[in-house]
């Protein structure tokens, strides 16, 4: 179940992780922050990447899915459009993750209150996370949001929330990190790939373990970007 503290905790981990790369390493390779780890789902992933990428499968589609799918969209969409200025996003309670990563490619503005009662219930119009992009202007603008919902959440409850023949929810698996007071260690290499991190060839606790980090089986729960406002037609609204 997703929870406050639960979602506290491995943020504080990814944090210390993101935010130990010298603004240098982040330009030569990805952005190691929560951006990095969800702007997989708006392009192509290389195989260490979806080591720790977890989907749901795919459902044949049905005219019911779509016309639900549609809703949800609609409803979304219209809810969120007074938060094409971040500072609107703000005073209803939302908090930019990882603040101090500069370079991200999806900024998610998150709302604690609203993940904590996404896990009991789901309400289109009342997201975990916004989402924003950085444009060639330099500003941040309005993409869509991010549904969750708890990790144990079977794909039946999955479903009910959004279609599961239209979109995929995703988590984040099987990460290694450096253990705390080690975050030097987070720019380390083997064999040419980050040791640590979502791009990490490293899977399992044993070979986490053997280069000294630690494991995490899963990172947050279940997660969904709907894009609203970066497209029109149902596939690429809900992450292609």
């Amino acid at each position: 179940m997703w929870t406050a503290n639960g979602a506290t905790i491995v943020a504080m981990a990814v944090l210390a992780w993101a935010a130990a790369f010298p603004s240098s390493a982040r330009g030569q390779s990805s952005s190691p922050s929560m951006g990095h780890m969800d702007e997989g789902m708006d392009g192509p992933m290389d195989a260490n990447m979806m080591k720790h990428m977890k989907l749901t499968p795919s459902r044949p589609a049905t005219h019911a899915d779509s016309t639900r799918a549609l809703l949800v969209a609609s409803e979304l969409k219209q809810a969120i459009a007074k938060y094409r200025d971040t500072a609107a996003a703000v005073a209803d309670g939302y908090k930019m993750f990882l603040p101090g990563v500069k370079n991200q490619r999806v900024f998610h503005f998150t709302n604690n209150a609203r993940a904590f009662r996404a896990a009991f219930s789901f309400d289109p119009a009342k997201p975990t996370s916004i989402l924003y992009k950085r444009e060639s202007d330099g500003k941040l603008h309005l993409a869509g949001a991010m549904y969750t919902a708890p990790a144990g959440s079977s794909l039946d409850r999955l479903n009910s929330r959004i279609p599961l023949g239209i979109a995929h929810w995703h988590e984040h698996v099987n990460w290694c990190l450096p253990k705390r007071g080690s975050a030097a260690r987070t720019a380390e290499q083997k064999g040419g790939h980050p040791m640590f991190g979502p791009e990490s060839p490293i899977d399992t606790k044993t070979a986490c373990d053997a280069v000294g980090g630690q494991f995490y089986p899963r990172l947050f729960g279940w997660m969904i970007h709907v894009n609203v406002f970066e497209a029109t037609d149902l596939g690429s609204i809900y992450g292609g």
